[in-house]
């Protein structure tokens, strides 16, 4: 299983990334579903070139012009909340992709534990197409694999792109362990080495959810 991590070469991204971090910026709740949407962008961008293109004619006012251009079927995939902003600039670039949604949250016990909860999918058939499944954070990767999981009742995809913002070396690793090593792409934008007690990561940026849109009860 190939594993992208974008922030490991100098570019623009990497400042997108530091003020998703920042927790001064992270105040305007604006500016950081904007650079979510931003680094989505980008991810966007980098999968497309891994795509199966065609040459296609394109009639100009002048003449005709031979170009490439992707042939893949791609359906963009998210975890709600926190990957909303994510979606958004990954569907800036695919958009003319097809798009699902799933719901699974953290549930916590009285004693701090928690499991991941599944609730719902929304998803048009993934038989044979490219799935991009997105998340900004993978901490334990177990929202990861649920995920995956739930998309396989709509059909078998020809190679799903695991997105995420910001990753847990754990989180890598279990995603590597559990996910199909055939056919399937990590892309990440920073990877930390640590988890705290709370299976947060370390140093993270906090909730991606909460900062985008708010904080929850419970």
């Amino acid at each position: 299983m190939v594993v992208h991590t974008i922030g490991a070469n100098n570019s623009l991204f990497n400042q997108f990334i530091a003020e998703i971090r920042n927790i001064d910026i992270q105040k305007d709740s604006l500016r950081f579903r904007r650079n979510l949407e931003r680094v989505g962008e980008i991810f966007a961008y980098e999968i497309s070139k891994t795509l199966e293109f065609s040459e296609k004619s394109i009639q100009t006012p002048l003449g005709e012009s031979l170009i490439h251009l992707p042939q893949s079927e791609v359906v963009v995939t998210s975890i709600m909340r926190a990957g909303l902003p994510l979606h958004t600039g990954l569907l800036n670039y695919f958009d003319g992709a097809e798009n699902a949604f799933i719901s699974a949250y953290r549930k916590y016990t009285d004693d701090g534990e928690f499991k991941i909860n599944f609730e719902y999918i929304s998803s048009p058939s993934i038989e044979g197409k490219v799935v991009i499944l997105a998340d900004p954070m993978l901490a334990t990767g177990s929202s990861m694999e649920l995920a995956y999981k739930a998309l396989l009742s709509k059909g078998t995809p020809k190679h799903v792109h695991v997105v995420s913002v910001i990753a847990s070396e754990k989180g890598v690793e279990f995603v590597k362990n559990n996910l199909p090593k055939k056919n399937t792409t990590l892309w990440m934008g920073a990877i930390d080495q640590k988890l705290n007690s709370k299976s947060y990561i370390v140093p993270g940026c906090g909730d991606a959810g909460d900062l985008a849109f708010g904080a929850k009860l419970g």
